[in-house]
């Protein structure tokens, strides 16, 4: 399972300060932060990046700082005490991005940063079940609002259901045999009796991944609908941006990587209009500008300090002025 930072201990919250958050600089560069700007941190995580941001708008900057899991918020209150009438941060989805802002009378705005992707403190946690590692009931919810917990996917969805879960949010080409072996040792209870049976169903081979991350992620995405959220998040984006605003993406795996790249490419035509039709009727003006043609990667340096970082991909575009 991919992370979006490297936390060294979490056993209180004043002990997320000691991370390492992914693509930091590059974030900050592509977002063009400035002293006494607005920026919206859509996934606050542990609030490194909306730390950065708050100490490179200084002074003057305001910040509007976004998740969806309770104990994330919490624990970037802490690292964001220093600013407590620069930052608002609130517990909600970031699908619901427009109305939170409106809401705070936060548009428009200069910046708008998504990190997506699992964090280590969450996947530290106990009892919340993200990692396959550490023995926790099969939950996986960002927020114990919602309903439908990894348990409900594993022990109730017919296996051909399962099986294609598996392997449209986990790219898992062992799918199938996967949800095969679940299926004959329902139920289960815990993360790592759902990864033992994983395990014994894949094939003899060596793997630089545990057999279990691809299912796993597929679960998480699932249990809290993280691609629809995404792509409704990042239309909303472009309507808080003012003129020159700047969209910053940083993305852990292909799926969300090709919502990110489609949308920034539809965003920067005029028409959208199927290439075969000789007329335009969509009525399409672009919206944005990409100024990533490819997406960045983390450099050497980051790599060797950080590992985890390997798979995060960084996107950005900025608001076209005429658009707004």
């Amino acid at each position: 399972m991919r992370s979006k930072e490297e936390v060294v201990a979490i056993s209180s919250p004043r002990d997320t300060l000691f991370h390492t958050s992914v693509l930091l600089d590059e974030a900050l560069e592509f977002l063009a932060v400035q002293p006494g700007g607005r920026y919206i941190d859509c996934t606050l995580g542990a609030g490194g990046h909306a730390l950065a941001i708050m100490r490179e708008t200084e002074p003057g900057g305001l910040l509007l700082g976004i998740d969806a899991d309770p104990h994330a918020v919490e624990f970037a209150r802490v690292s964001l005490e220093e600013y407590p009438d620069s930052v608002h941060l609130v517990t909600g989805n970031f699908r619901d991005l427009k109305a939170i802002a409106a809401r705070l009378n936060f548009i428009p705005v200069h910046g708008v940063l998504f990190d997506l992707g699992l964090s280590s403190m969450q996947l530290a946690e106990k009892g919340r079940g993200f990692s396959f590692q550490t023995e926790a009931p099969l939950d996986m919810r960002f927020s114990d609002t919602q309903t439908l917990t990894a348990a409900d996917i594993v022990n109730g969805y017919r296996e051909d259901d399962l099986a294609n879960l598996i392997w449209e949010f986990g790219e898992e080409r062992h799918s199938r045999r996967i949800a095969r072996a679940i299926v004959k040792a329902r139920p289960l209870a815990t993360t790592t009796q759902l990864a033992n049976v994983i395990r014994s169903a894949m094939p003899d081979g060596r793997s630089r991944i545990h057999p279990a991350t691809r299912t796993f992620q597929a679960l998480r995405i699932a249990v809290n609908d993280e691609l629809a959220a995404l792509t409704s998040a990042l239309a909303q984006a472009c309507d808080v941006l003012g003129a020159g605003g700047r969209l910053v993406v940083i993305s852990f795996h292909s799926l969300e990587d090709r919502i990110v790249k489609q949308f920034l490419q539809r965003e920067a035509r005029d028409c959208i209009c199927p290439p075969e039709q000789p007329t335009c009727t969509c009525g399409h003006k672009a919206t944005l500008r990409i100024i990533t043609k490819r997406p960045v990667s983390p450099g050497a340096e980051e790599l060797k300090r950080n590992p985890r970082s390997r798979s995060a991909r960084l996107r950005a575009a900025e608001r076209l002025a005429e658009a707004s």
